[in-house]
């Protein structure tokens, strides 16, 4: 089955506006008429509504960070679907291993999460992955099937395939170190078989993407393989070359 394939810059704490600004006029001549992929960027909540404007006309899409599961309450800090669709965020990342881990994002949270993008007009990019620890315990397998099962689990079947699943190992988040091709292929065919046993037509149509310490000199491998339909990518966003040869690379 062909699937568009879909690279999503994460640009986490960096940049502020003016600098986010800066680095979407340099990605758009690079990227901006791309049409065989899906090309995203992720800025600060700050910085979204200034690179909507920017992005405007072209190709790129702007996805948030994150986001609440309530549309309002007294939740100090937090943003709602409501609030990212009325500026035209296309999309949000949830449940990234780095909200798990120093925010306390939880599975059952996640779960509330993801559906509710969707009905505000969101596509989500559901992050899923294990700890080192738990690879080496032979753990990953269990791990995932927990996290896919439960942050999938209230999503109408017939909205299962808008949902995009980015794997990240988180021992290979911002460390440099890469799961090697066949591991990323492996656990990604496992992610998509995961969502196979909701629904087996909506397991062949979701995107799986890698996310991991991928730059421009590993990218065409890992997007090579059957079951990666492109990437979650996190420090080589933040440089306009980089991110350009990365996209180019899922065009091969």
């Amino acid at each position: 089955m062909s699937r568009k394939p879909f690279i999503a810059g994460n640009w986490k704490l960096n940049n502020t506006i003016a600098e986010a600004e800066e680095l979407i006029q340099a990605l758009l001549p690079r990227v901006g008429a791309v049409e065989d992929v899906d090309v995203v960027v992720a800025p600060s909540f700050l910085a979204l509504s200034a690179v909507v404007d920017s992005a405007r006309g072209s190709a790129v899409q702007v996805y948030a960070q994150n986001m609440h599961e309530k549309d309002s309450g007294a939740f100090t800090g937090e943003v709602s679907a409501p609030m990212l669709a009325e500026i035209d965020v296309a999309g949000v990342i949830v449940g990234h291993s780095e909200r798990r881990q120093y925010f306390g994002e939880t599975d059952r949270a996640l779960q509330l999460k993801v559906p509710r993008a969707l009905e505000a007009g969101l596509i989500p990019i559901l992050c899923v992955g294990e700890t080192e620890e738990e690879r080496e315990q032979g753990d990953t397998e269990r791990r995932l099937r927990h996290q896919v099962q439960e942050g999938l689990e209230k999503v109408p079947v017939e909205r299962l395939h808008e949902v995009v699943v980015a794997y990240e190992p988180v021992w290979a988040i911002g460390t440099g170190l890469a799961a090697t091709t066949e591991q990323a292929q492996e656990t990604c065919g496992f992610v998509r078989a995961l969502v196979q046993g909701f629904d087996k037509e909506a397991g062949n149509q979701v995107r799986v993407l890698y996310g991991g310490s991928l730059k421009p000199d590993n990218a065409a491998e890992i997007l090579s393989q059957p079951d990666i339909d492109g990437a979650l990518v996190g420090g080589a966003s933040l440089d306009a070359e980089s991110f350009a040869a990365i996209v180019e690379a899922a065009r091969a």
